[in-house]
């Protein structure tokens, strides 16, 4: 088989690896292959070292291009993360809570998927008594008594 084949099918194996793990890292070196299918075209005369240091070459080269200038974009898709909507919701205190023991606060409608949250508090809130949402902190609702 030619080499210029091989090179061709390394490059179409890499290319359909990225495609099925969608990595981009062997993107690069699926195109550094095909770019060496090209010039074992354009010079199949060329030493099998000289395609190796060809292609080991091309490859790291377009791969550090890549990291260098690829910025991520942020995607705002926080699924499961807080993002700020609940800060200033109001519920009910269901569980006392203070600054020694965590309450339960409860929700007409859901706040990030539930009705019902552990409640934290630097006063004292009752059983029934109104509260604000002031922060989320991990799993947890950060509330104050509500007027």
């Amino acid at each position: 088989m030619e080499t210029m084949w091989i090179w061709g099918a390394l490059g179409l194996a890499l290319l359909a690896a990225e495609m099925a793990t969608g990595t981009i890292y062997l993107l690069w070196f699926g195109i550094s292959a095909l770019c060496m299918a090209v010039a074992v075209w354009a010079y199949p005369n060329l030493h099998y070292g000289i395609q190796f240091a060809m292609y080991a070459l091309l490859s790291v080269t377009a791969l550090v291009i890549w990291k260098r200038y690829y910025k991520k974009t942020e995607t705002h898709s926080r699924v499961g993360q807080s993002q700020g909507e609940e800060i200033g919701r109001i519920g009910t205190i269901t569980q006392a809570c203070g600054p020694t023991q965590n309450g339960v606060i409860q929700f007409t409608q859901g706040v990030m998927g539930s009705r019902e949250w552990t409640a934290i508090s630097t006063v004292s809130l009752e059983v029934g008594q109104q509260a604000q949402v002031t922060a989320v902190e991990g799993n947890m609702l950060r509330v104050i008594a509500h007027s």
